[in-house]
């Protein structure tokens, strides 16, 4: 049974929602993390409902916040408990996607992803997977977790913008590569990428810039 998330949300500048960015949050944080990018970019998405879920389990080392699944080399779990947690998220996450649509009536392709950190994780292993594609995802900062069965497992191919800083000791900016490397080797298109010089583990202001040009020219917002 999937477990329900709690969301914040920031309505359309202009009152009228003709498309979406879900915002997932990363490791240890909550939706209002990330929420405040709404306002930035609502300025120039006057039609944009963002949406911010909570990860779905208290996180054991952010004890005010959230995770999508554990971490091991962070908080001592197993493997095992590891991928477990993520396969769960992934089907929360995926019943929450499916009841925004139905929510808010939007198309897949009126619905972006914007990921950063654990985030990223859950954007580029769900978003492939589902049987229809959103409009785009957005990755900062995370990597594409076991590539290798991505060939074998993806449904819908849609653009991915990667953004990393190149300073991140969190998750290491060859992050990006691998994860371009695998998009494209399961048969990705439209895979960009941009490194946020002097940044460390977080959302620089080019980065932020780049991602609005994606979401205007790529997912048509």
């Amino acid at each position: 049974m999937t477990r329900v998330l709690k969301a914040g949300r920031k309505a359309p500048v202009s009152g009228e929602t003709r498309s979406c960015v879900v915002f997932l949050h990363g490791y240890g944080a909550n939706g209002a993390d990330l929420l405040g990018l709404a306002d930035p970019l609502g300025e120039h998405l006057p039609d944009t409902l963002f949406v911010a879920p909570d990860a779905p389990e208290d996180c054991a080392g952010s004890p005010m916040g959230y995770q999508w699944f554990p971490i091991p080399w962070i908080d001592g779990s197993s493997e095992e408990e590891s991928m477990e947690g993520m396969d769960r998220a992934v089907q929360d996450l995926n019943a929450f996607l499916d009841a925004l649509m139905v929510d808010e009536d939007l198309l897949p392709e009126q619905v972006a992803i914007f990921g950063f950190s654990q985030g990223t994780m859950m954007a580029l292993h769900v978003a492939p997977r589902r049987e229809d594609p959103v409009s785009g995802v957005v990755a900062f900062s995370g990597r594409l977790l076991q590539p290798e069965l991505l060939t074998d497992e993806v449904v819908s191919k849609m653009p991915i913008l990667l953004v990393h800083g190149d300073q991140d000791d969190v998750v290491p900016v060859q992050s990006l590569p691998e994860a371009a490397e695998g998009l494209q080797n399961a048969g990705f298109k439209e895979v960009f990428a941009h490194i946020q010089e002097g940044t460390a583990h977080g959302i620089a202001q080019d980065g932020l810039s780049v991602s609005l040009a994606f979401l205007r020219d790529k997912c048509g917002f």
